[in-house]
C-alpha cells in the first residue's frame, strides 16, 4: 500500500510520476520512489518521507525517459525505511515493481527463491514479486506475469516494468484498485483516478482478475489467463476534490465502504483451515501458561475494540481481562509483573496515553501486544510483539475502518491464545474461521442497502439526546455507535447497558428520545427484549437492531434494522456498519463537518 502511478508516452516521464504521486499524497505514507527505464537501463530513486524528499534524491538532472513507474508506501511488511520502499528489483536490476496489497505466500515463495540463489535486499513481500517474474522471465513480459500471477495469493495491485521489454508496462489487479488513463500516443495507470486527472478523464476501470499491457500504441486488457476483455471508457466529471474521495462526498463514507477490503486484508495470510498464523507474536505455550491475567489498554475508539476482545479472550482462551482506558492505567497502580499480558490498541502507533501504558506496563515486567495499524510507529516498535492491522491511511478524524480492523486483530489474538492454549479444538476454530471469512461479503451486502440508514436518519436529525442499548457485545458496539454519534454530528448520544436503564437512565427517556438497541446476543436476546419493553413503555421511539430471520423483535421496536446472521462473537463486526453509517447520514443532514468534527484530532499524540 499506498498509491501507484505510472507512465509511457513521448513526455518525459518523471515529472508526471512525482506530479501524480502528489496528487495521491492525501492518501498517507512513509516512504515513496521512481523508477524509469533509459539508455543505461533501469534507475530507481527512493526516499523515507515526504516527497519533497524523493525530488531532492532525483536531484535537476533527471533522466529524460518516457517510460516509468512510481509509488508512495505505507509500510506492512518491514518499516519505513530507503531500501523497503518502493520500487523493487531483481537480482539484476532488469525488473523492477511497484505494488499495493498483501501478498499472502510471500515467505513460502522467498524460501524456494533462496534455495534457487536469489538474493533480497529488503524485508517487504513485494520484492519477491520482482525475482519471481525474474525467474519466469522467457522472452515475454507479459507471459512472465502471468506466471507469477499464477502462484501468488494475496490481494494486490501491481505494475512491472523491465529493460528486457523496454517498451512496455505491465499490470494487474486482484481487491486492489487499479485504473488505466488514456491519453493521445501516451497512457496511464494508477491506483487513483486523482494520480492522473491533469492528463486524461478517460479511463477503464480494471476489475478483480485483469491485467493490462500498455505500449504507446494502445493498451491491451485481459484476464489472467490471457483472454481479452472489452472494457467501457468511463469519462471521469469529477473534480479533484471529489477524485482524492473517490466520488464519495466524504472521506468518512469513502472509509466505510473501504472495510470490505481492510477486513480481507487483516485476515490475509493469517487464516490456515484449522488455525491462525500471527507471524508476528511469539507465545510458546510454556510462556503463555505463566501468563496468568490479561489488561486491554487503549483510548476511544480503540477502547471500544478492547472491550469486545475481553470478552473473546476471556470466552475463547479462559484468560482474565481487564479493561483500561489508557489515560487512567498507569495512575491507579495496576498489578502488573511478569505473568501480566498488556495488549495496548492504536490506530496510529503514537497515542500519548497509550505509548506511556506501554512503557509502563514493560517496567513492571510485563509482555506487551500492541494492535496498530501502522508499521514503524512508537508502539510497534516498542511492543514486544505486534498484530498490524491492514486498514490503510485513514483521513477522517472518526475512525471506521481502523475500528473494524482493530476488532479483527481481537478476533485473531483471541483465536491465537486459544490455539497456544489448546482451550478451543481444531474444529472449533475451524468452524470461527469459516465464519471469519464471510464477514467482508457481509459487510458488503449491510453497505449495499445504505439507502435504510439514509431514510432512517431524518428520525434523528432535530433530536438533541438519544440512547444506544445493548447487553454483552451488543453493549460494547453500542458505545462505539455512541461515541460516532455525537462526535460526527454534536447529538448528545450515550451507550449503556440494557440492564442498567432501571438504575436511573429510564428517567431521561421520553416520546423525544429516539432510542436504538443492539439484539444480537442469543444467550441475552429474551433479557434485551425485557428492556427495550421498558423504554418503549415510556414513549420513546425505539430502532433495533438484529440478525436477518429473527422476526420476533420487530413486535418490540418500531424499526428493525438487520443485518447478515454470524456467530455472536462475530457479530461486531457486522452490527457497527450500520451505526457508522446513520451516524455519517446524521451528521450530513445537520450540516456537519463529517470530516474534521469540531475540537477534534485525527491523533491524539499529547496527554
Amino acid at each position: 500500500m499506498c498509491g501507484i502511478v505510472g507512465y509511457i508516452g513521448k513526455q518525459v516521464a518523471i515529472p508526471i510520476l512525482v506530479e501524480g504521486l502528489k496528487k495521491l499524497e492525501y492518501r498517507g505514507y512513509d516512504s515513496a520512489g521512481v523508477a524509469v527505464l533509459d539508455t543505461e537501463g533501469i534507475s530507481v530513486s527512493k526516499s523515507v518521507g515526504k516527497l519533497v524528499a524523493l525530488e531532492e534524491e532525483i536531484g535537476e538532472n533527471f533522466s529524460q525517459s518516457c517510460i516509468g513507474i512510481g509509488h508512495t508506501r505505507w509500510a506492512t511488511h518491514g518499516r519505513p525505511s530507503q531500501v523497503n520502499a518502493h520500487p523493487h528489483g531483481d537480482c539484476g536490476q532488469d525488473f523492477v515493481v511497484v505494488h499495493n496489497g498483501i501478498i499472502e505466500n510471500y515467505l513460502e515463495l522467498k524460501d524456494q527463491l533462496l534455495e534457487k540463489g536469489h538474493h533480497f535486499a529488503s524485508e517487504t513481500d513485494t520484492e519477491v514479486l520482482a525475482h519471481l517474474v525474474e525467474d519466469a522471465y522467457a522472452g515475454d513480459l507479459e507471459a512472465a506475469v502471468r506466471k507469477v500471477l499464477e502462484v501468488i495469493h494475496g490481494s494486490f495491485a501491481i505494475v512491472v516494468l523491465s529493460r528486457k521489454d523496454p517498451d512496455k508496462l505491465v499490470a494487474a489487479r486482484k481487491d486492489s484498485p487499479m485504473v488505466v488513463g488514456l491519453g493521445t500516443g501516451e497512457f496511464f495507470v494508477a491506483s487513483d483516478i486523482t494520480a492522473i486527472l491533469n492528463h486524461t478523464r478517460k479511463v477503464y476501470i480494471l476489475d478483480d482478475g485483469e491485467m493490462v499491457v500498455l505500449t504507446e500504441a494502445g493498451v491491451n486488457i485481459s484476464d489472467f489467463a490471457g483472454n481479452p476483455r472489452v472494457k467501457e471508457i468511463m469519462d471521469v466529471k469529477w473534480d479533484a476534490v471529489a477524485a482524492e474521495k473517490g466520488g464519495y462526498e466524504h472521506f468518512m463514507l469513502k472509509e466505510i465502504h473501504e472495510q470490505p477490503r481492510a477486513l480481507r486484508d487483516t485476515m490475509l495470510g493469517r487464516l490456515e483451515e484449522e488455525r491462525v498464523v500471527l507471524q508476528e507474536v511469539d507465545l510458546t505455550p510454556e510462556e503463555l501458561a505463566q501468563i496468568n491475567k490479561v489488561y486491554i489498554v487503549a483510548c476511544g475508539t480503540a477502547w471500544h475494540a478492547g472491550l469486545v476482545g475481553k470478552t473473546l479472550i476471556e470466552r475463547w482462551a479462559h484468560l482474565p481481562v481487564e479493561v483500561d482506558i489508557a489515560s487512567e492505567f498507569r495512575y491507579r497502580s495496576p498489578l502488573i509483573d511478569e505473568h501480566t499480558l498488556v495488549v495496548v490498541v492504536s490506530q496510529s502507533g503514537e497515542t500519548a496515553d497509550t505509548l506511556a501504558a506501554l512503557r509502563e506496563a514493560k517496567n513492571r515486567g510485563a509482555r506487551v501486544i500492541a494492535v496498530t495499524n501502522v508499521v514503524g510507529s512508537t508502539v510497534s516498535r516498542e511492543a514486544h510483539d505486534v498484530i498490524f492491522t491492514w486498514a490503510g491511511p485513514e483521513i477522517a478524524v472518526a475512525s471506521t475502518k481502523a475500528y473494524t480492523t482493530q476488532l479483527e486483530g481481537m478476533v485473531l489474538l483471541g483465536l491465537y491464545l486459544a490455539q497456544v492454549k489448546r482451550t478451543l479444538s481444531s474444529a472449533k476454530i475451524r468452524e470461527i474461521i469459516g465464519d471469519l471469512k464471510k464477514v467482508p461479503a457481509q459487510v458488503q451486502e449491510i453497505l449495499d442497502q445504505e439507502s435504510i440508514l439514509r431514510d432512517l436518519a431524518k428520525s434523528f436529525v432535530d433530536v438533541e439526546d438519544t440512547f444506544f442499548l445493548g447487553r454483552s457485545l451488543d453493549w460494547a458496539v453500542a458505545m462505539e455507535g455512541a461515541l460516532k454519534m455525537k462526535e460526527i454530528s454534536y447529538i448528545h448520544a450515550e451507550a449503556y447497558a440494557a440492564g442498567e436503564l432501571k438504575h436511573g437512565t429510564l428517567a431521561l427517556v421520553t416520546e423525544q428520545t429516539p432510542v436504538l438497541a443492539l439484539a444480537t446476543q442469543r444467550d441475552v436476546f429474551d433479557k434485551t427484549v425485557s428492556n427495550i419493553k421498558e423504554v418503549k413503555a415510556r414513549d420513546a421511539k425505539v430502532f433495533g437492531l438484529t440478525y436477518k430471520g429473527n422476526t420476533s423483535l420487530a413486535k418490540s421496536v418500531d424499526q428493525v434494522i438487520y443485518v447478515p446472521e454470524t456467530r455472536d462473537e462475530l457479530a461486531p463486526l457486522l452490527t457497527v456498519i450500520p451505526l457508522q453509517l446513520l451516524a455519517y447520514y446524521v451528521s450530513v443532514a445537520r450540516g456537519c463537518d463529517v470530516d474534521k468534527p469540531r475540537n477534534l484530532a485525527k491523533s491524539v499524540t499529547v496527554e
